[in-house]
């Protein structure tokens, strides 16, 4: 019962987080009390990740280099660009601009793992390059600010580091060492897990949402199709990436995960501590849109592998 109950989760994802989204917009409180535990949750999704991962799956990364270095160069490459055509192109304000910019030059966000796991991309992979553009971040995302608008921000990076071990490393290391320890017994575990995962993620989405309702609701029209496009393009571009770099789709699936999806909160935290409300207008839309945009790819790209569509070569 338990199984099936975990299989109808998995096939309504979309529509689960959906509707969590539509309850958040219509009473922000169901969810917005989730704030300070979203990085609690997603740790937790983390770590059941790491059961079901074998220390072997991240030695296979690294002779892998230039998936990370293609990561790397489109996260803080390509994605300032994309955001600068975008604002331009759909004729958005200084402050506006500056906020996308900003979310564009930012890393990966913890939550691309997450929804990496949920596609059945690699998530290894998906891991160590979260890892290494949130390194790159406290040098880089100043820079590129700087270089594009000759504005000055600091990034903590000790903050930064803490950060990522805590949600990322920590948990997914526990879950390393429990399945190497219990192996069998947290086999029952691991076959729910994909539906605890779709549960959290589904909230987390929710909870963005009602946090941001006036902004939503407000339909800062320009502003949301030039977020819309710029994550679209980053899914785009990422996956284009994958599939020139390496013969397996699945590798295609996580660069495109991992370039699309952003740390909008950083995005957000910094344009609210050095620029205006306005400038961070852009990060709290885009965390809404990466999130939905990468549900329902996961969703598709899922059913895409259980059907052998897309796991092995591209023909």
């Amino acid at each position: 019962m338990l199984n099936s109950l975990s299989g109808r989760i998995e096939r309504a994802f979309m529509p689960i987080a959906l509707a969590f989204s539509a309850a958040a917009l219509l009473h922000p409180p169901l969810f917005i009390w989730l704030k300070p535990h979203i990085a609690p949750a997603l740790g937790l999704i983390m770590f059941g990740m790491g059961l079901t991962l074998n220390v072997s799956d991240f030695a296979a990364v690294l002779p892998r280099w230039p998936l990370l270095i293609a990561g790397a160069t489109l996260q803080y490459v390509v994605m300032p660009l994309l955001a600068l055509m975008a604002s331009t192109l759909f004729g958005l304000d200084i402050e506006a601009a500056l906020g996308l910019v900003l979310v564009g030059a930012c890393p990966g966000g913890t939550a691309s793992n997450v929804i990496c796991y949920l596609a059945g991309g690699n998530v290894a992979l998906s891991v160590t390059m979260t890892m290494v553009s949130t390194a790159l971040a406290p040098l880089l995302t100043p820079a590129i600010v700087y270089a594009l608008y000759d504005k000055q921000i600091a990034i903590d990076f000790w903050a930064m580091a803490a950060s990522v071990f805590w949600i990322v490393v920590f948990p997914l290391v526990d879950g390393l060492i429990l399945r190497r320890l219990l192996r069998r017994r947290v086999e029952g575990l691991v076959r729910v897990f994909p539906s605890i995962s779709i549960l959290t993620i589904s909230a987390v989405i929710a909870c963005v949402v009602g946090l941001n309702q006036h902004t939503i609701l407000g339909l800062p029209l320009l502003v949301l199709g030039a977020v819309f496009l710029h994550s679209a393009a980053g899914f785009g571009v990422g996956y284009a990436a994958g599939k020139v770099l390496s013969s397996d789709r699945r590798d295609a699936v996580t660069l495109s995960i991992e370039v699309g999806m952003q740390n909008s909160g950083l995005g957000v935290a910094l344009a609210n501590s050095f620029f205006s409300a306005r400038a961070a207008l852009p990060g709290a839309l885009f965390s809404l849109v990466q999130n939905l945009l990468g549900v329902s790819m996961a969703r598709v790209w899922k059913q895409r592998i259980r059907s052998g569509k897309v796991t092995g070569a591209f023909r």
